[in-house]
């Protein structure tokens, strides 16, 4: 229940911290959908969410997106308990944040159907560690809906998350981490 709250009162100042930029058109979802996939040799490991809230500001194109490290579902109970407990210690960094702007937005028109593909910089941080990102995203528009999805790599060891060495073989080094969104006018 208090990670509720957290996370509760973490869409608030995100809403507010959007809010004073401007009032331009804000589209926002509150269950956008993140996925991670391990392929390595004793296993893969793969997790989903749709606990994803993404803010996006149109006038500025300032990118915000929040999700609970708890939130991750995974085919196993002990793999879930081992990403919560040894790998990401989720009751010290409870979320993962992106923090950045899509730059080529004021070429995109939300407002048209079409497809549209979205250069994104920003910062993401996860286990207390922020790094810089840069992400192509494609952005679909019909009937004045709009979804947004994008892939990327992501190192592990480039967020100080240590894998011991008896596991070694069960958990890449590099993880694919897909995002999708489907943002509504706010």
């Amino acid at each position: 229940m208090m990670r509720l709250h957290v996370f509760v009162i973490c869409t608030i100042v995100l809403t507010g911290a959007l809010a004073h930029a401007s009032v331009a058109q804000r589209y926002i979802d509150r269950s956008g959908k993140a996925s991670f996939f391990s392929s390595a040799p004793m296993e893969d490991i793969e997790a989903h969410t749709e606990q994803v809230i993404t803010l996006l500001d149109v006038k500025s194109g300032e990118i915000v997106s929040n999700v609970l490290m708890r939130s991750f579902r995974f085919r196993k109970a002990l793999m879930q308990e081992h990403f919560n407990e040894n790998y990401v210690e989720s009751h010290k960094f409870p979320k993962a944040t992106f923090k950045g702007k899509v730059n080529n937005l004021s070429s995109v028109d939300l407002t048209r159907d079409g497809t549209h593909m979205l250069d994104v910089t920003g910062e993401l941080t996860i286990h207390g560690v922020t790094k810089p990102v840069r992400v192509q995203a494609e952005a679909g528009v019909k009937g004045g809906r709009s979804q947004a999805q994008a892939s990327f790599p992501l190192r592990v060891k480039d967020f100080d998350i240590a894998i011991p060495r008896l596991v070694v073989n069960n958990i890449a080094e590099v993880v694919d981490v897909k995002v999708s969104f489907d943002l509504k006018p706010m």
